[in-house]
């Protein structure tokens, strides 16, 4: 390979910041996850990750840790992780091995915070080669409850694939596209496991759980449940198998930070029956964390880090 090839491989492979004013910070403080780069070795805590996951519930993502900690056989399944972020209640933060699992709250604006600071993390740890994956629960348009879908592009509530910020006073518009490959990859593991349905297809990302989702349950409604229905019939043809709140801003921070990202959210409810979730979702909500938990070993075992276990 030409030197220069090596080094702009190498290059692809980090976590980009694109931000000129870090260089000549003296610290960096990760305020919402109470670390920083001169307080913490971030290199030594966290040099070795080469797989985040990240979802709304601060005990999920703790249920994650445990799961694939079993799933990888590194640690006993029944320890109690710590929370590496204790010094602050904003978000939660557990590690084993090479995975870090991470809470980022709900909709748009809690997850932007978190990425900010995450993906700061990464680059500081001089992390490589990192998969982000968010694992979450949705509303589904056309589906059975407890399909996984697998996101294609994030849209927003009019079906296009862009995240809108408004910075300085003005609108930027950034681009919302996921690793197609990994995302087949992620199908490609769930058929191999055959114990649910996996999809992939667009995800629409709202602000708002209630009238941005066209439900008539809220505290307001302005629409009857035809404009209800006409709605999400429009959303399905566009290609959006399910909604949720997190999706876009996710995909666009990811994009820019060059970081390989995907997005596995199972259906609670098909929102064309209906808009009220009943507390009977445990079982269907592990099921992100069956197919990334299984995803992970899978890629771990072909980079030769896990041992092949032969049952004689």
């Amino acid at each position: 390979m030409d030197p220069k090839d090596a080094r702009q491989s190498a290059a692809c492979s980090t976590v980009c910041v694109n931000n000129p004013h870090l260089g000549a910070m003296k610290d960096d403080s990760l305020y919402h996850f109470s670390l920083g780069t001169t307080t913490h070795d971030l290199p030594a805590m966290f040099g070795d990750v080469k797989f985040v996951c990240v979802g709304g519930s601060p005990r999920r993502m703790k249920s994650f840790i445990k799961h694939i900690a079993a799933e990888l056989s590194m640690e006993d399944a029944k320890s109690e992780y710590p929370n590496i972020c204790a010094g602050t209640d904003r978000f939660v933060m557990y590690k084993t091995g090479p995975v870090l699992s991470v809470s980022h709250g709900m909709g748009v604006p809690s997850t932007g915070i978190m990425l900010n600071e995450l993906i700061k993390l990464l680059h500081h740890a001089q992390c490589t080669d990192v998969t982000i994956i968010r694992i979450g629960t949705s509303g589904g348009i056309g589906l059975a409850p407890g399909t996984v879908v697998i996101t294609k592009q994030a849209v927003d509530a009019t079906f296009l694939p862009k995240f809108e910020q408004v910075i300085l006073g003005k609108t930027v518009v950034r681009n919302t596209d996921l690793d197609q490959s990994l995302a087949e990859e992620l199908l490609q593991c769930s058929k191999e496991l055959n114990q649910f349905e996996t999809v992939i297809g667009n995800t629409m990302c709202t602000l708002d759980f209630y009238e941005g989702q066209a439900r008539l349950d809220g505290a307001f409604c302005s629409y009857t449940e035809k404009d209800k229905q006409d709605y999400l019939k429009k959303a399905n043809e566009a290609g959006v198998c399910n909604i949720e709140m997190e999706s876009s801003v996710f995909a666009a921070m990811c994009k820019l930070s060059g970081l390989r990202a995907a997005v596995v959210c199972v259906t609670l409810l098909d929102r064309l029956k209906g808009d009220q979730l009943s507390s009977s979702h445990e079982v269907l909500q592990q099921r992100p964390q069956i197919l990334v938990g299984s995803y992970i070993k899978k890629q771990l075992r072909a980079k030769a880090v896990l041992p092949t276990v032969v049952v004689l």
